[in-house]
């Protein structure tokens, strides 16, 4: 073997990971075949390599034996690569001079027979170690980081998220689609398991949100364009006008008094059309901010410009409305962003056999926190479609969850819901309710014990998916009854169970523009659509993007405390960040070795990061070091061999592909 930098000497060790490496691989017998290998001076087996001993073990070889190569034949790199190049550097090696082995998913885990899987191993570190004398000393670059903070969504994870950070002393700009803040929260009457008042709760934070100095509040707003990087994020806001001016509104609503539409008419969504409103409306009594908005889509000067504009003359000197109003574009520099775009509900009618759509009295979980909220479409009355009372109801679980049909995930949230809409119905109707479940998950604190309160409220729960829900009007005793065909696995028969009014306990999914999201800020999503954390242990708010972190629903379905701690963990993860001042970048960028540079641009097309940008007085390309993510497209793309990658120079390629070839 070539000796490319002096004196190679080279330190390799094989971990046994408990049984994980051991039970598949000889270890023994890999340490001693290292030992054999060209410029190899110290060759040793350890159970934990990560370990603290582990550590120390390089680090004390690195200076009795003078190593300048080390070779780690371990997990995964993306699990402890860091860990060991940092004992290097205090080793006093630059840290590098690195290369580690994956024999645990590469060699252990792949193989049962013990013999196939120690030649696995061999070879790969063979490779390794052909290939690590060929690398170079890499030293890692600063990056200044911008104080200010984005939030995307402001539902309950956005607003925590917003508050922790604009209470550290950061200002926070928090971007929000809808015409107010509160997300799901905020349609909710009480919270489960302690049954507290879902707007007690969240109605104060919604108003240190808009009370905040360090908070720049948007409505009606959407991120467009994302340009830059960790520490340095150029984003575009597309601000939507509400045709209120925030600023000069009183609040005083009498511009929703004074609208032509002398009776509401237009569907109201926050409500899911259970009730109706104005073209000028409030979302919700308590919205933040308190302004109301007009909708183009319903408001008669929109649609034939020939509204008398009462709630113009209504407001009065203020001059708040204006109906002209177009769309603003701002655009901020942040730091760091958080994700809390949240979720969406299930599309009940997806599962026609449940009646959603074709049965009035069928109703979505959605849709009863607002039938049971004091502010909500009937004053917290349960009251049918058809006007009369429900004597009893059915609530369908996992309507659109645990289903090979639909989605395969459990939404972990449905069977608590579920049972706080059966004692919030039973408490508000007296009626006698059946629970349709799969199986009853209620792992959380007092969860258990909610569960045990509605065994003893005399709630029925039924063991079955439910077949379908139909209208029969064979019996005379079924008459104007909704009819829920169930097998009742426990007692082993398929039972009828008519009833007034069912529920659907709709699962949580991806929101439909999620994709769109992703590639904004150049995150990734699972194969359920849900943003994709960098490490689902040890990383659970971090993504592969530097410094864009999730929060909330929109990483999997969790419940409001889960939402909340994720929440905190996203702005402590940004005031890490913008507290250190600057982040440090892997040197494994690419390069461009400009006098053999075309000038083709190719490059620039190829790359998934915009890190790559034209010169047009030399015509050549040229890549920021801050942008890259070492990925390799462009290098591999390259017709003239011309863009280089630092830790995947071709030596170091060649080495490692010639030593995986060459029999042991």
């Amino acid at each position: 073997m070539p000796d490319p930098n002096g004196s190679v000497r080279i330190g390799v060790y094989s971990c046994h990971c408990g049984t994980n490496i051991a039970a598949t691989v000889d270890v023994q017998a890999l340490a001693e075949y290292a030992a054999s290998l060209p410029n190899v001076v110290v060759s040793r087996a350890y159970k934990y390599m990560c370990s603290e001993p582990g550590q120390d073990l390089i680090r004390q070889d690195i200076r009795e034996h003078q190593l300048n190569r080390i070779v780690v034949a371990s997990c995964s790199p993306h699990l402890h690569e860091h860990t060991f190049r940092t004992a290097l550097k205090v080793g006093g090696l630059n840290p590098y001079f690195f290369h580690m082995v994956n024999i645990r998913e590469q060699a252990s885990w792949v193989h049962t027979d013990k013999a196939q899987g120690t030649k696995k191993a061999k070879d790969l570190v063979r490779a390794a170690v052909r290939r690590v004398a060929w690398h170079e000393a890499l030293e890692t670059s600063r990056v200044a980081i911008h104080p200010d903070v984005l939030v995307v969504g402001g539902g309950i994870a956005g607003i925590h998220a917003a508050l922790t950070l604009a209470n550290a002393g950061k200002h926070v700009y928090l971007v929000e689609k809808d015409a107010t803040i509160g997300g799901h929260m905020a349609k909710f009457d009480k919270t489960f398991p302690t049954l507290d008042c879902a707007a007690c709760i969240l109605t104060p934070k919604m108003s240190a949100v808009r009370a905040h100095p360090n908070i720049t509040l948007w409505t009606l707003s959407e991120v467009t364009r994302v340009d830059g990087y960790v520490g340095n994020y150029k984003v575009s806001v597309l601000r939507h006008p509400r045709y209120v001016d925030e600023d000069l509104c009183a609040g005083c609503l009498e511009c929703l008094d004074a609208c032509v539409y002398k009776q509401a008419k237009v569907p109201d969504a926050f409500n899911f059309g259970l009730s109706n409103r104005k073209p000028i409306y409030i979302p919700f009594p308590q919205a933040v901010p308190q302004v109301p908005v007009v909708d183009p889509e319903t408001c008669i000067q929109f649609k034939s410009g020939k509204c008398k504009k009462t709630c113009i003359e209504a407001c009065g000197e203020r001059h708040a409305i204006n109906l002209a109003a177009q769309p603003t574009e701002e655009r901020i520099e942040v730091g760091t962003v958080i994700l809390a775009t949240g979720f969406q509900t299930f599309d009940a009618a997806r599962v026609p056999y449940y009646g959603y759509g074709t049965y009035p009295n069928v109703y979505t979980a959605l849709e009863v926190e607002r039938l049971v909220n004091a502010s909500g479409p009937t004053g917290g009355e349960v009251i049918l479609r058809d006007g009369r009372k429900p004597l009893t109801v059915g609530i369908v679980h996992c309507v659109g969850s645990r289903d090979e049909n639909t989605h395969r995930w459990c939404s972990r949230v449905c069977c608590m819901y579920s049972l706080k809409l059966a004692h919030l119905i039973k408490e508000h109707t007296g009626a006698e309710i059946f629970n349709f479940y799969i199986d009853i998950r209620t792992p959380g604190k007092g969860f258990e014990e909610f569960y045990q309160k509605l065994l003893n409220e005399r709630v029925h729960f039924i063991r079955g998916r439910v077949a379908e829900v139909t209208e029969w009007e064979l019996d005379p005793s079924e008459a104007g009854k909704l009819v829920i065909r169930v097998e009742d696995t426990l007692a082993g028969f398929v039972r009828r169970i008519p009833v007034d009014m069912v529920v659907l306990a709709t699962g949580l999914e991806p929101r439909a523009d999620a994709q769109e999201v992703r590639r904004l800020f150049n995150i990734s999503c699972g194969a359920e659509g849900f943003f994709l954390e960098r490490h689902p242990k040890l990383a659970p708010v971090s993504t592969f993007t530097e410094g864009v972190f999730l929060a909330g629903c929109c990483q999997a379905p969790k419940d409001i405390p889960d939402t909340v701690a994720q929440a905190g963990a996203a702005a402590a993860e940004a005031l890490a960040l913008i507290d250190a001042g600057y982040v440090e970048t892997e040197p494994n960028t690419a390069h461009v070795m400009e006098e053999i540079c075309g000038g083709c641009k190719t490059c620039i097309s190829m790359c998934p990061y915009h890190a790559i940008s034209f010169l047009g007085e030399i015509h050549k390309s040229r890549v920021n070091q801050a942008l890259c993510k070492g990925c390799g497209t462009c290098v591999v793309a390259c017709p003239t061999g011309a863009m280089r990658q630092n830790l995947f120079e071709d030596q170091e390629i060649f080495e490692e592909i010639e030593g995986i070839l060459t029999n042991a």
